[in-house]
């Protein structure tokens, strides 16, 4: 059970491990937003969860019909927001995704490593 910062008491989980396996089998552990899979390795895997497409914030109901296979970082990025439907939702999950990766790139780029050729012939 997760703990509550509040009160730091546990809470019951948003979705039970018995209530997500039936989700994320539907979805064939792949995020709905990135297209992660889920059983390509065990590093992937640790990454999925169920997310509520209408938020709990917002009301949505703990139903198969709300309830999406998703990785975490996907599911960070939605958050809270509400969307008409589920295609909406993926294309602004997918453009931030996006944004996040061009900065990183820009921050984090390493110069290209020459070739083995290239590095024998200097």
């Amino acid at each position: 059970m997760p703990l509550s910062l509040l009160n730091f008491s546990l809470v019951e989980a948003p979705v039970t491990m018995k209530e997500a396996l039936p989700i994320l089998e539907r979805d064939d552990y792949c995020c709905r937003y990135c297209g992660l899979d889920g059983r390509a390795s065990f590093e992937n895997a640790l990454m999925m969860t169920v997310d509520f497409v209408v938020p709990r914030a917002r009301k949505g109901k703990k139903t198969p019909d709300n309830l999406v296979a998703c990785c975490k970082p996907c599911n960070a990025i939605k958050g809270t927001k509400m969307y008409s439907n589920i295609d909406e939702a993926k294309a602004h999950v997918l453009a931030v995704r996006e944004k996040l990766r061009e900065g990183w790139e820009a921050r984090t780029a390493r110069p290209k490593a020459k070739s083995m050729a290239a590095a024998a012939k200097a």
